[in-house]
């Protein structure tokens, strides 16, 4: 039997309408599969709907895939491409970035699956275009430590590579330590480092701005329990 395809479905980073992030063609792809790899199943089905399944989510085969499935669990999906294609769809934005579906895509190499990356949404990317800081030379660092004490040193770190390379570090953090993470930057970075805040990407509450830690000592910011991404690039340039 032909093996199937991965198409890695993108998603909305927020509740606003498909349409206004996804080309017509991906929203289409989507809407022509039956079989699906989720983050979560209950945030899958609402995402389908507004893709254009309204009324046939029950005549769909959903398969979870999160953080705790195993190596061995993701490895039993394979049968799931004997003569079908599957979608594999993430929580927000693009499938297998800093998202546990990397283990399938993975899988899907080794055994000679095709693998379809479809067009749409990337905070991360949004937020190095709309941060005005390097974009020739960045790393994408994830989540750091939560601890403060650990968190102010990975901080310290961070900015002692981007000032070596000349690199933009881009991080993460789980919305409600959003301004947990903000405060530590603000009292361990140097003055003169650049900081972009980028929150609620393509959604009407849209926020990004670039300032030096500096400027953002004098207009301080409360983020809240929002989708975010930080940006920073160490300078010599004095304030």
């Amino acid at each position: 039997m032909t093996p199937g395809r991965l198409y890695l479905i993108p998603t909305p980073l927020g509740g606003n309408d498909p349409a206004e992030v996804l080309p017509q063609a991906v929203l289409g792809r989507a809407c022509s599969l039956r079989c699906f790899v989720v983050e979560e199943l209950r945030t899958a089905r609402r995402f389908l709907s507004a893709y254009g399944l309204r009324g046939h989510i029950d005549e769909l085969d959903f398969h979870v895939l999160n953080e705790h499935t195993t190596p061995a669990e993701v490895e039993a999906l394979l049968p799931l491409f004997d003569g079908q294609d599957v979608g594999l769809l993430s929580e927000a934005g693009l499938p297998a970035v800093a998202d546990p579906g990397a283990a399938l895509v993975a899988i899907c190499h080794r055994h000679g699956i095709e693998v379809v990356p479809l067009v749409g949404p990337s905070s991360l990317m949004l937020a190095l275009m709309g941060s005005g800081l390097n974009g020739q030379s960045f790393a994408f660092r994830g989540y750091i430590p939560a601890k403060t004490e650990e968190r102010r040193t990975a901080l310290k770190e961070l900015e002692k590579q981007s000032r070596a390379l000349n690199q933009s570090q881009i991080l993460i953090e789980t919305p409600y330590r959003n301004d947990a993470l903000f405060a530590d930057m603000l009292q361990v970075l140097s003055p003169a480092t650049q900081l972009c805040v980028a929150a609620d990407l393509t959604l009407p509450t849209q926020y990004i701005k670039t300032l030096p830690v500096a400027g953002w000592r004098r207009s301080p910011l409360t983020i809240g329990k929002r989708p975010c991404v930080f940006i920073l690039l160490a300078t010599d340039n004095r304030i």
